[in-house]
């Protein structure tokens, strides 16, 4: 029972140690944020502010439109979601349950495009991005990312253990590929698609080089790129620039703690079947 007892408790230290190291840069933020500029140059570093020194975010606001970039972000982010949910649920659902010649070669095919590393293809993607005119708009920040291997592995994953026996039936009765797909997958495909849906956003929520490079001015860019603007070349503020990160880190993660629990069960549960 002590041996028990004392296992128990080192997990736990671990554990609280562990999740302390991954909090801390995310608690100093905001402590730092908080913090008069004297406060934030200070030497040796102050953990915690004097004070809840609010002036700092609406100094931010005027100094850069940090609502703009909110707006570009959650606009790019929404639509590349809502487009890798439909183009990977209906891949997935061709390679679950269509037969075809050559299915297995082409999705491996497909999956092997998880292995080039993004930076090969920015290059391409510029130029071909440059050629249309799509410069400084939202379409070259939307159009490549609207299809995902991983979204359509995951999915697919999840498709084959859904129960054979309901598509046996639904076919029995007429229902042809396109109904099941509206009327029996999606509907049992819940968490798996919320799963797919969350990462999505967070993901390109975070995008920083790609806007960098297709994005000129101020009204296309998004907030991980406005957010180096209250960096100067004279000096920088950092309690201005944190309170900047603040405000764009409170949607990703107000939208992390409602969907965690969708994100790690159908991260697990999308492994199960081969």
């Amino acid at each position: 029972m002590i041996q028990r007892v004392f296992h128990r408790l080192l997990s736990y230290g671990l554990l609280s140690a562990a999740a302390a190291v991954v909090i801390f840069p995310i608690a100093y933020t905001f402590s730092a944020s908080m913090m008069t500029d004297s406060e934030s140059v200070a030497y040796p570093p102050r953990l915690l502010p004097s004070g809840l020194n609010l002036a700092n975010f609406t100094e931010a606001l005027a100094l850069i439109p940090v609502g703009s970039f909110i707006l570009n972000s959650f606009l790019v982010s929404s639509a590349i979601m809502i487009g890798q949910l439909l183009t990977a649920s209906l891949a997935a659902y061709a390679f679950a349950y269509l037969r075809f010649y050559g299915k297995a070669l082409l999705f491996t095919l497909f999956l092997s495009t998880m292995m080039i590393p993004w930076e090969v293809t920015i290059i391409p993607n510029y130029l071909t991005v440059k050629s249309w005119g799509w410069l400084d708009t939202y379409q070259a920040l939307i159009v490549p990312f609207l299809a995902t291997a991983f979204g359509t592995f995951l999915l697919r994953q999840w498709f084959l253990q859904l129960p054979k026996e309901l598509f046996e039936a639904a076919k029995i009765d007429g229902c042809g590929h396109l109904r099941s797909f509206a009327m029996l997958v999606l509907p049992l495909s819940k968490p798996a698609l919320a799963t797919l849906g969350v990462y999505s956003f967070l993901t390109h929520w975070n995008m920083y080089l790609w806007p960098l490079l297709v994005t000129n001015g101020v009204e296309r860019r998004t907030v991980q790129i406005g957010i180096s603007m209250l960096q100067f070349e004279e000096m920088t503020s950092w309690n201005l620039v944190l309170a900047g990160v603040v405000m764009v880190l409170l949607p990703s993660l107000l939208l992390l703690a409602l969907g965690l629990k969708q994100l790690v069960g159908g991260m697990t549960a999308g492994a199960l079947k081969g």
